[in-house]
Parts: structure tokens; C-alpha cells; sequence
């Protein structure tokens, strides 16, 4: 991906967004974390490569797989070009073990207990309204998406749950939930969007410690949280020795 200065378009809490062409944006991941919709912040050097880098490996991993990512390139440091795509205002949850505010909804639910098939939830994607869980119907009914669009999107996020799950287990991880996006292209096809990293799955390994950002929203701390994003990369094999964490 050659240097050159990007039109920033939109900047998020985590990543900016920049217009390449016509047809791709540029992706840049932030050194920040936030948690509690913001009201947690804090600056983390090297965070941004690390997430990209995740991303880029996960999104590799599912187009080799059959499944249509935004992904198309990577810089090596916190960039990613990406497919052009209009977006959802949805986050899609798989969650294969109870954990976090599904547990505040369902309390007859033990902690981690495994859910068996696994769940697919929906979340109407508003800062605002704290992301709140929506229906099908209101999805349709609202103009969001089809019936048969929520189909493809409950089937195809369930085969990239079995994707995940695999390679986790390869790397004696436990995959607790994740958090994706879709958006759609110029031919009103389907496509995975955003990003894969320790910022939108929760992972545990054979100690039971999360590698992911559920530390920082436990601990507010900026170091613990970098400590577990370079032991997910370890255990995933993504290389991180090339990486500044100090300035």
C-alpha cells in the first residue's frame, strides 16, 4: 500500500476513515481504547498496529475460507484498504457461552455456561441509545434489511463463528462472543465489514484470562490491556517484536 494523503471522511473512536477512490476507503486503526460507550479512555501505543494486524489476519483467514470480506490490503502498520461499502446500522453478536449483558437479560443463565446451538443477536448501532438489541421485525419493518438479507446474515455469521472457533482452538483459545458488521456494496450484496480484534471478540485461555478488551473495561488499565493483546498475538502466531509500545 503506496504512501500518499487520504481524504479523512469520518473518525470513530477507534479507527479514522479516509476515501482512497472511488471504490475503497482506507481503514486506520487508532491507539486508543475506550469502554462504557466512551466514558473509559485512554491512549495505548501500538494498540492501533496490533488491531490492524489482528484484522488483516482474521479477514485473510475468512476470504480464504469462501467468505466475502471488505478486506483487500495491508500496510504492515495500522492501515487496511477496504472495499467501499454502505453500512448496516447493526451489530451482529454470536455468542457461543453466556457472558456480559446477556447475562443481565437471561439471569437463569450461568456464567459461561456454553449455548448449544449457538445465538445470534442483533443491536441497532447507536452510541446514544447504548446499542440497544432489536428484533428481526423491527429490523424489517424499519427498512434495514430484508427478511432474506437477515438469513444470509444469521447463516454466514454462524460459518464465520466455525472459522473462529477453529482456529482459537488451534491456538488453545476459548471464543466466548464476537461482534461484526455488514455492509453493502454497489450491487447490494452482503459483505463482512470493520474489523476482528481483541476490541470485538472476547477470548479466554487454558487459565481462564481474557486476551481481549474485556481487561481494560475490568481494569481501566492501558498496560494490562496491551499485555493481553501481545499474548493473542502469540498464541495466534501474528509476529509484534517489530512493534513500538514505548515511543
Amino acid at each position: 500500500m503506496c504512501t500518499h494523503t487520504y481524504t479523512l471522511i469520518y473518525e470513530g473512536k477507534s479507527k479514522r476513515v479516509y476515501v482512497k477512490n472511488r471504490d475503497e476507503l482506507i481503514l486506520e486503526f487508532k491507539d486508543e481504547v475506550t469502554a462504557r460507550d466512551g466514558a473509559l479512555r485512554s491512549f495505548i501505543r501500538g494498540k492501533g498496529i496490533i488491531n490492524a494486524r489482528v484484522s488483516a489476519y482474521f479477514f485473510s483467514v475468512l476470504n480464504k475460507k469462501g467468505i466475502d470480506t471488505h478486506f483487500l490490503d495491508y500496510d504492515g502498520a495500522r492501515k487496511m484498504a477496504v472495499k467501499k461499502l454502505r453500512m448496516l446500522p447493526l451489530e451482529v453478536i454470536v455468542r457461543n457461552y453466556a457472558y456480559g449483558s446477556q447475562l443481565k437479560r437471561i439471569p437463569l443463565l450461568k456464567p459461561l455456561q456454553e449455548l448449544n446451538p449457538p445465538i445470534v443477536e442483533f443491536h441497532y448501532k447507536d452510541d446514544s441509545l447504548h446499542d440497544p438489541l432489536i428484533i428481526v421485525d423491527d429490523i424489517i419493518n424499519s427498512g434495514i434489511a430484508t427478511h432474506e438479507e437477515l438469513n444470509f446474515i444469521i447463516k454466514t455469521s454462524l460459518r464465520i463463528n466455525d472459522i473462529l472457533r477453529e482456529v482459537f482452538s488451534e491456538a488453545k483459545l476459548k471464543l466466548i462472543d464476537f461482534k461484526i458488521e455488514f455492509g453493502r456494496d454497489r450491487d447490494n450484496k452482503l459483505i463482512l465489514a470493520d474489523e476482528i480484534s481483541g476490541d470485538t471478540f472476547r477470548v479466554l485461555d487454558d487459565n481462564g484470562k481474557h486476551l481481549d478488551k474485556e481487561v481494560f473495561r475490568r481494569t481501566g488499565d492501558p498496560k494490562l490491556l496491551i499485555d493481553a493483546y501481545i499474548r493473542l498475538c502469540e498464541k495466534l502466531g501474528i509476529k509484534v517484536d517489530d512493534i513500538d509500545f514505548h515511543g
